[in-house]
């Protein structure tokens, strides 16, 4: 079985693969603190949990945005699954041919992500990965990795309007019933939540228009933690994919393989 693991600022995702079947999956906080044994630990415990034998795993496939765990996720991997894990970067040769300049600039996640994207929906495409940064991912026709666009993701946003105002307070990132807040709470809901989907739909606009319409228009597909909450709110994101990027690793390790 193929352990892979998802490193990204806020969260970390592990996912089992038995052949092509994710069999389990989960969602930890990154922590950057953690030493090796509670690494090791800890995921022995999930797969306890799930039911799942850690002896039965021959292969770990990584891909991390945090250089600093990189070290500690090795060492884990060496010393709690006896197996040197493989690092996904752009120097891995994935199949997938990078346009932007330069390559080692691409993270390792929007990558796979692109993979993925062209195994499972075809190009031309869009990934909108909703992380601690949400970033747009161009795909042309013929499946090169073109670039696309960062911006600060929406859990960002919040948090710079509450530590950046005197008087407004936390809250949730939810979908207000309306677009008038008759609130303090439901208004900075209400901002943040439609003003990021019109922010979302605006730039895929636009990525769509310069990719073209030829052979077909590009489709739009939607990942990360908050992916299916602002999905709801936008009118050009096709469908949300919550394990792409584990797919993708999957696969880079299938071609490696």
């Amino acid at each position: 079985m193929l352990l892979v693991v998802d490193v990204g600022n806020s969260n970390t995702s592990l996912g089992v693969y038995r052949e092509a079947e994710l069999i389990a999956h989960w969602r930890l906080t990154t922590n950057a603190s953690r030493t090796v044994d509670e690494y090791g630990v800890h995921t022995r415990n999930l797969f306890a949990l799930a039911g799942l034998d850690f002896k039965a795993i021959d292969a770990i496939a990584i891909v991390s945005v945090v250089p600093p765990l990189n070290y500690t996720l090795k060492k884990m991997a060496e010393d709690y699954f006896q197996l040197t894990p493989l690092f996904i970067d752009h120097l891995t040769n994935t199949g997938l041919k990078i346009l932007y300049e330069p390559p080692s600039d691409v993270g390792a996640d929007r990558i796979v992500d692109a993979v993925a994207v062209i195994e499972k929906y075809g190009a031309p495409s869009i990934v909108v990965d909703f992380g601690t940064a949400t970033t747009f991912n161009a795909l042309n026709s013929k499946g090169e990795y073109l670039g696309g666009v960062i911006t600060p993701g929406i859990m960002i946003s919040s948090e710079a309007l509450f530590l950046r105002t005197a008087k407004l307070p936390r809250v949730d990132i939810k979908r207000p019933p309306n677009v008038i807040g008759s609130s303090t709470i439901t208004a900075m809901q209400s901002g943040l939540y439609y003003g990021y989907a019109g922010l979302v739909d605006g730039v895929l606009t636009r990525m769509i228009e310069e990719l073209g319409n030829n052979p077909r228009p590009a489709r739009v597909i939607a990942t990360g933690g908050l992916a299916p909450l602002i999905a709801t709110g936008s009118e050009l994101i096709e469908l949300v994919d919550a394990t792409l990027t584990l797919e993708g690793m999957r696969l880079v390790y299938e071609r490696l393989r």
